[in-house]
């Protein structure tokens, strides 16, 4: 059996040696990269051509890849990288490897086109300056045969490993067979259509209701699809991308599920640096850390290990990093390249730096995509591709002075003062960020570069975390577009006058669309993906995207949907509507006992609650959220809901327990939604509602009134998780009977009945028109 490996993957197997080393400066953005090599390409003459397919054999091992360039007048094949920093700083290790794929590259041309002999070059493009740096070596045909061979002999017994490993999971992948024997109701449609998209190449937007088992349905055909019946194109990775840690958990359950019948299926769980770090505030570099020193001498035992142990779970990996004395966080990037099954954070693949596009990209994967809970992927998208600087960061600058930096700075200083004098009032948005303070601010990012390349160790502290911030809102400028808003808030008086900026981003289709077409299929699934249109304008998915809704298999007589329409849970009236809201869940409580969720729109009013019911029924149960919980914490809360208890559990609406998280049964018999959901009532959310309503014609829906319903859709959805399940759902506004908003709420759901408390509206009473919080 063939095994295809790229020429990156070869050689970053074969020709890593000693430390783990990370002080080289930060390494340019893959759309720097992008742009870098482009920049170099257009430079060279007429004969010279960019990206050359190549491929060659070694025995049963397939190499094929792509150069970065070969110049044909001068018979030389250029590898390009782009930098930033001085290139004597360097690791060792790191130059080595790109040698060994410029070699690599170099035999594969000369037996694709009969050279003798052929000029190898690296070329270095420092971003930050445009500066070209280049090595050269002419070497002979039969020495650059000597190399490929001796790349492929070190690496072809862990590509026998491979390729056999490979059939014994399409073999088992092939055979497999639903977990659970037989499919919930609504179950089956999703996996059909997961597994059309996967086998097609489509992009799917899947809405299915909360408590079908949608992750099983869509792990389960995604995995087949791994294994077509005439083994045609596979895909060589599944990776499912959560928002939050109860994804992962879930996503980890499922796949757990299938190990039985596929025990050599290699799952892999990617969490965050800093949750794997052994030695937190330690640098990433052997003089430093001892999981960097000697990494990649004892990577190879460590690698063949998690290998023979497939299920390479948060715990499990770390386990084997310290048997074999390594950094858990990068032993984990390395397995990556052989799990079969990746789970992680939205990041890592949609994210401007997303690790795991980048690699899929270099290696050229098939990759099949899975995002969990996707009505999160657009305010995600939003964070990942916004960036903002505070004017109080150059003070601790001033403070501690570096050479050459003062004039760059108070250039900086002055543009900023200067936009601050124009600024009328404390909130102020434009289509564009000004020219002016950009370029002064990429100077200043400059000079730092300098610095760092003349004396690395004396740029620390408040110098290094500002140079990283500026970096990441100059690499945003350079994406800014009509999905985008420049804003500044101006607070202070006088001298001490100060503004914080934002690259703000309110779309993020045009960011995260190359992302949803680099993979060979990308399903996105929730209970709350409607209405289409929203997510269709919003995430950038690609025009031939299919749609399914899919029938929820619960009945109304299922739920009671109560409406307590005589309390407001607007800013303004919660503190006239606290007794009255106590009152609800109190009497609610009371009439079935057993344990409920109660859901808020801040921590605030979540406190207030609490006190209001404490001091009207002390003798309820309660539990609560508080603020930054650690994932013990919030297991804990968890916990709290065991089967047959009794209480109340208070949480925040779209926090880490309002999605995500599985009470079935009497763990869970009632949920109580005091809000809307809707978006606070400020600048920076009007801006965004004008923007929208600019762009799709639809600006308080987009901005206020879809987001919040999705909160409290999901939310809600905890209650009714099996067929077997009853439940009661209570809504406590006067405006969850507004038309337009019951015309959000699930259709199974039955018509809500007034609260036994309080009639729904007092006599003469109005209900007043949907608005914000505010």
């Amino acid at each position: 059996m063939s095994y295809r490996v790229a020429v990156r993957a070869l050689c970053e197997f074969t020709a890593r040696r000693g430390d783990l080393d990370l002080r080289f400066t930060p390494s340019p953005s893959a759309l720097e990269g992008i742009n870098g090599h482009r920049r170099v390409a257009s430079g060279r003459g007429p004969a010279y051509e960019a990206e050359v397919a190549l491929e060659g054999h070694y025995q049963d091992l397939h190499v094929r890849g792509r150069a970065d360039g070969f110049d044909a007048a001068r018979q030389c094949l250029e590898e390009v990288k782009t930098h930033r920093g001085d290139l004597s700083r360097q690791p060792t290790n790191h130059r080595a490897l790109h040698w060994a794929q410029a070699r690599v590259y170099a035999w594969l041309l000369c037996q694709q086109r009969g050279l003798e002999q052929l000029t190898v070059a690296l070329v270095y493009l420092d971003i930050d300056t445009q500066r070209q740096t280049r090595f050269e070596e002419r070497l002979l045909a039969g020495e650059l045969h000597a190399f490929f061979t001796a790349q492929c002999e070190c690496f072809l017994g862990w590509a026998r490993q491979q390729a056999a490993h490979l059939q014994v999971r399409q073999a088992a992948l092939a055979a497999l067979a639903f977990p659970p024997g037989r499919f919930r109701p609504g179950q089956r449609a999703l996996a059909e259509s997961v597994y059309k998209a996967m086998m097609t190449g489509r992009c799917l937007l899947a809405q299915a209701p909360t408590g079908i088992g949608k992750t099983l349905g869509a792990v389960f055909p995604a995995l087949k699809a791994m294994a077509p019946p005439d083994n045609k194109a596979p895909l060589d990775k599944l990776l499912f991308l959560t928002a939050k840690t109860p994804g992962r958990a879930l996503a980890l359950h499922a796949l757990g599920q299938v190990r039985a019948q596929a025990p050599s299926l290699r799952v892999l769980e990617l969490i965050a640096r800093d949750k794997a770090c052994e030695y937190p505030g330690q640098a990433c570099h052997g003089d430093s850390c001892p999981l960097a020193q000697g990494f990649y001498d004892r990577l190879p035992a460590a690698r063949q290990a998690a290998a023979d142990a497939a299920w390479l779970g948060q715990a499990a990996l770390r386990q084997i990093a310290r048997a074999h004395t390594l950094c858990p966080y990068y032993l984990a990037q390395e397995m990556a390249r052989w799990a079969d099954v990746i789970v992680a954070d939205y990041n890592y693949w949609f994210d401007l730096g997303g690790w795991l596009f980048g690699l899929a990209q270099a290696q050229e994967w098939r990759t099949g995509v899975l995002v969990d809970e996707a009505h999160n992927l657009v305010e995600r998208g939003r964070d990942m591709y916004s960036a903002e600087l505070d004017q109080r960061c150059l003070a601790p600058l001033r403070q501690a002075p570096l050479p050459g930096l003062a004039a760059p700075l108070k250039r900086l200083g002055h543009q900023w003062n200067a936009l601050n004098a124009a600024q009328a009032g404390p909130y102020q948005a434009g289509a564009e960020p000004p020219v002016a303070w950009l370029v002064a601010l990429q100077r200043c990012v400059a000079a730092i570069g300098e610095r760092l390349n003349e004396a690395p160790h004396s740029v620390t502290g408040p110098w290094l975390e500002f140079y990283f911030q500026a970096l990441h809102c100059l690499r945003i400028a350079e994406l800014f577009g009509a999905g985008h808003v420049f804003d500044s808030h101006l607070q202070g008086q006088g001298r001490q006058r100060y503004s914080r900026l934002c690259l703000r981003n309110l779309v993020p289709a045009a960011q995260l669309a190359p992302r949803m077409a680099a993979a060979h299929s990308a399903v996105l699934f929730s209970a709350t993906l409607s209405p289409q249109r929203y997510f269709l304008d919003l995430l950038g998915m690609p025009a031939n995207s299919a749609w399914l809704d899919v029938p929820s298999p619960f009945a109304a007589e299922q739920l009671d949907v109560r409406l307590a329409g005589h309390v407001s849970t607007r800013f303004r009236q919660r503190g006239g509507s606290l007794a009255a809201l106590a009152q609800v869940l109190a009497e609610q409580y009371r009439a079935r006992p057993g344990n409920y969720l109660a859901f808020f729109s801040s921590f605030d009013y979540l406190q207030q609650a609490l006190a209001a019911l404490a001091a009207q029924a002390p003798g309820i149960p309660v539990w609560a959220q508080a603020r930054q919980m650690n994932e013990a914490e919030r297991e804990a809360f968890v916990a709290r809901f065991e089967e047959g208890g009794q209480g109340i559990g208070f949480a925040v609406l779209g926090g880490a327990f309002g999605e995500g998280i599985d009470l079935p049964g009497a763990r869970l018999i009632g949920a109580f939604v005091a809000t809307l959901g809707l978006a606070q009532l400020n600048p920076v959310n009007e801006q965004r509602r004008l923007r929208l309503q600019q762009l799709f014609a639809a600006g308080y829906d987009y901005a206020y009134l879809y987001p919040g319903l999705h909160k409290v859709v999901q939310a809600a959805g905890r209650v009714i998780r099996s067929e077997a399940d009853r439940g009661v759902v209570v809504l406590i506004d006067d405006r969850f009977a507004e038309p337009r908003v019951q015309a959000l709420l699930p259709r199974w759901w039955p018509a809500a009945q007034p609260c036994a408390v309080l009639p729904l509206a007092l006599p003469g009473q109005t209900l007043p028109l949907l608005l914000p919080e505010h």
